[in-house]
């Protein structure tokens, strides 16, 4: 049985008519206050990166950049027996070298990109914050601050995956937030809308995958959140919520093949002999209990590292989405937000540590590149909180970073213990614990905690002035960070064009001997854009016909003309040292002419 409601005529009133609402007012400078500072973000991104001339942090970096040129149509080159390096984030590159085949140019251009991609941050983290429902006076200059982490910014300074997953983590989150609130709050949209969200989410964590292995688990999470959000709409009864998950998983299907495709290309092209597996590495952490006491004391020394290089406020981030997965009374979607957020952190804390080698270095136990992508995702929610919130809860939830901070440094400190004096100290590996303790050459994980919480309690105390207390908070922070950068990267570096590590002109084909070390090997590839670097094995072959340079190494105690016996006559030998490794170029200066 259905009941018809047919609207009643309302009775006529004498008197004058009753004065219109107010108009809703609107803030005509906030576009332009948003185009400042994202132009602002730019610059100060390029400021940082403005003496980065070529690769160094290989073979990631010239990993990505032959996978860019060669989708861009260029030759690629042998990386074979390495990580696989996915195309996603190499094609964001590809641009580069539409302008120019210099690599210095080109890497200059990647720069750039990473730049812009990086400054788009802003816009986004102040969409999240206002989802956090911070007042826009103070979203603003929180979101300007937060988003010049040295987590969010250090990577843009070179041709890393790093570079570019924050803004597509945080772009994902905003995304699958919209529909959630639809099936979960009372909150209406339309259904065609839910579509579109669900579908940019769905392309946003697709090329997630597509970018590192980390999307993976993005990937992974938002398939069982669209199942869920699907099932939600199914039980009650909303056709537009159902069809709407069924277009996420649509997208989803599609652009996963897409991916695979490309990265299929990559491989071909980079990979001829295979790539590095970790797959039996993997197993045994996962099947032993060596293995999982390995993966989770990672984990955890990654989420205590999540802690340090947001200075604190990521541990109050962490505390207050957990207390809002737990909270009966928060928004239904906000708990499910929770719930993928904290899934997506732990289960890239937990899978990246499980399959990484012991390659007896410090950041085998505590490191932060992994969780880079969700820094500020939780930088954004501790600022919020402590903004929001009255001083004693605010003090309760600095308490509760203290107690995350402590136990997390502990259980590293107890796992790892001379290990992390030991074992070898690698300075990129630890931007922020650097500046925090002013040690460029060593790990000191007690300084650095003391040192993070109290820069969050100087956040606390500054967002409880009177009036402006917000905007001093978010200053406070947008200082800390920019003087972290310029503790990074130096006031005055150099530009310096690098040389080219290969004798003679730009010409003519080069081949490496297969038993040369293989960063040497990496490091020729990128320099040599006009050829690919290809392997031989000079104990049984010979250099092909327009093979202009020959790499070989050079044990200790060998000259550079005994090498190579078998070379060809009028080749010359070029000796060269990287690191620790001995090498010779052998060149015809016939092809020079």
């Amino acid at each position: 049985m259905t009941l018809e409601i047919v609207p009643v005529r309302p009775p006529a009133r004498s008197g004058p008519a009753p004065a219109a609402p107010p108009p809703v007012r609107r803030d005509r400078a906030l576009p332009w206050l948003m185009a400042a500072g994202f132009a602002a973000q730019v610059c100060v991104r390029l400021w940082s990166a403005r003496a980065r001339t070529g690769p160094v942090a290989n073979p990631d970096e010239t990993g990505y950049l032959l996978a860019a040129r060669a989708l861009a149509g260029g030759h690629g080159g042998d990386l074979s027996g390495s990580t696989f390096y996915q195309g996603g984030y190499p094609l964001l590159l590809t641009p580069a070298y539409w302008f120019s085949h210099d690599p210095m140019t080109v890497y200059t251009i990647v720069l750039a990109i990473n730049a812009v991609i990086g400054a788009a941050l802003f816009p986004l983290g102040y969409a999240a914050v206002r989802r956090f429902r911070l007042s826009r006076r103070a979203a603003l200059p929180l979101a300007w601050g937060a988003a010049l982490l040295p987590a969010t910014t250090f990577f843009g300074a070179f041709a890393l995956a790093d570079a570019v997953l924050p803004t597509i983590v945080l772009a994902w989150l905003c995304s699958l937030h919209r529909p959630w609130r639809q099936v979960l709050d009372p909150v209406p949209m339309a259904g065609k809308a839910a579509s579109l969200w669900l579908a940019l989410a769905s392309g946003i964590a697709v090329f997630a995958a597509a970018v590192h292995s980390r999307g993976d688990v993005v990937l992974l999470v938002h398939v069982v959140a669209l199942v869920g959000f699907t099932v939600a709409g199914a039980v009650r009864r909303r056709r537009a919520i159902v069809a709407a998950g069924a277009v996420g998983l649509a997208v989803v299907a599609g652009g996963y093949a897409v991916a695979a495709a490309v990265n299929g290309h990559v491989r071909a092209e980079l990979y001829p002999s295979g790539n590095l597996d970790l797959g039996a590495l993997l197993k045994e952490r996962l099947t032993t209990g060596d293995g999982q006491a390995w993966a989770l004391s990672g984990a955890a020394g990654q989420i205590w590292y999540l802690t340090i290089s947001t200075w604190g406020l990521g541990a109050v981030g962490l505390a207050a989405v957990a207390a809002v997965l737990v909270r009966r009374r928060a928004p239904a979607a906000d708990r499910a937000m929770a719930a993928v957020l904290l899934a997506v952190t732990f289960g890239i804390a937990y899978a990246s540590s499980a399959a990484l080698p012991d390659e007896h270095r410090v950041g085998n136990y505590a490191y932060g590149r992994y969780l880079s992508c969700v820094a500020l995702v939780y930088a954004l929610a501790g600022g919020v909180a402590l903004m929001r919130t009255g001083l004693r809860r605010a003090a309760a939830l600095v308490a509760a970073a203290a107690v995350i901070t402590a136990a997390t440094g502990l259980w590293v400190d107890r796992y790892a213990g001379e290990r992390l004096r030991t074992y070898k100290f690698i300075g990129f590996d630890f931007p922020e614990t650097s500046f925090l303790t002013g040690d460029r050459g060593a790990l000191h994980l007690a300084a650095a905690s003391l040192a993070a919480l109290g820069l969050l309690c100087g956040f606390l105390v500054l967002s409880r002035l009177p009036k402006a207390g917000t905007v001093a908070a978010a200053g406070a922070l947008a200082a800390t960070n920019l003087a972290a950068l310029v503790f990074l990267f130096g006031i005055a570096p150099d530009r310096v064009r690098p040389a080219s590590p290969l004798p003679g002109a730009p010409a003519g084909g080069v081949v490496a001997d297969a038993s040369l070390h293989w960063a040497v090997r990496t490091m020729l590839v990128y320099p040599a854009w006009w050829t690919r670097v290809d392997r031989v094995d000079l104990r049984r072959e010979r250099p092909a016909p327009g093979v202009c340079t020959v790499v070989v190494g050079r044990p200790d105690g060998t000259t550079p003309d005994a090498t190579w016996p078998a070379h060809p006559a009028g080749w010359r030998p070029h000796a060269n040292r990287s690191w620790s490794v001995g090498w010779v170029a052998w060149h015809d200066p016939s092809c020079d002419q």
